[in-house]
């Protein structure tokens, strides 16, 4: 079941909620990098946002180096090739009550 894809109009309004993360792969996603002290509290931020993102089942895509992590949230199921959604948002909201 396809999801409603933002409007251009939503999408800023996204951004300019969440002004840390910034439009990724052609506005078609949001990305933002976490830095922390070392990798135990990048490991803890990251299951964190595993239990955020297994309750709203909606996935970041993740990658972490030592106290580095990078995620990129989109709704791949979203309009016709994928996009960004109300998920995005809420998930976005919710990793940002993490730090």
């Amino acid at each position: 079941m396809s999801v409603p894809e933002f409007t251009p109009e939503q999408t800023a309004d996204l951004l300019k909620a969440h002004p840390d993360w910034s439009l990724a792969r052609d506005g078609k996603a949001i990305a933002r990098t976490f830095r922390f002290k070392d990798f135990s509290e990048a490991w803890g931020f990251m299951n964190r946002v595993a239990l955020l993102a297994e309750a709203q089942d909606h996935h970041p895509e993740w990658f972490n180096v030592y106290n580095r992590v990078e995620l990129t949230l989109t709704t791949h199921d979203a309009g016709e090739t994928g996009g960004l959604s109300a998920r995005d948002a809420r998930l976005a909201q919710a990793i940002d009550g993490l730090v």
